[in-house]
């Protein structure tokens, strides 16, 4: 039996759009698992609402305060905000400073360090954000000790 032209190109064609297919698929899913804890935060809004808390409450604490003198609450909220959004798998670019280069001055010790969290951890617990996605943040946020630890 003869094949015509048009079955030798069809199963390489049905190929192709499968491949392609299977491509867009992985793709989606990837894009779906990369910005699954900005979901999880509750996108921008459940962000912003975090770090307002988080910036809040480290004005407040008396262990931290100091370490805010001088530093415009507004400016480091949208910079946070902007960070954590862009960390978290969210749409937004973070075109602020290095950690290293914006802590160098600051003298910031392990327990400043660990203050700043427990505020964090305060933030999200009263934006009732579950513990798993808690710790999810927390784990892509802890590498930048070694940059914001300086003493």
């Amino acid at each position: 039996m003869k094949r015509s032209s048009r079955d030798s190109w069809w199963p390489a064609a049905l190929a192709r759009r499968v491949l392609l297919a299977m491509a867009l698929l992985t793709g989606l899913a990837a894009w779906a698992e990369d910005d699954a804890l900005y979901r999880d935060l509750g996108g921008e809004e459940g962000i912003a609402r975090i770090v307002e808390g988080m910036v809040d409450r480290a004005y407040a604490d008396p262990r931290i305060q100091k370490k805010f003198d001088g530093v415009n609450p507004k400016a480091l909220k949208e910079s946070l905000r902007r960070q954590f959004c862009a960390l978290s798998g969210g749409n937004c670019a973070y075109e602020g400073e290095t950690m290293k280069k914006s802590h160098a001055h600051l003298a910031v010790d392990k327990a400043d360090f660990n203050a700043l969290v427990e505020d964090l951890q305060l933030a999200m617990d009263e934006q009732k954000v579950p513990f798993t996605v808690q710790n999810r943040l927390l784990a892509l946020l802890a590498p930048m000790h070694r940059d914001i630890i300086t003493r």
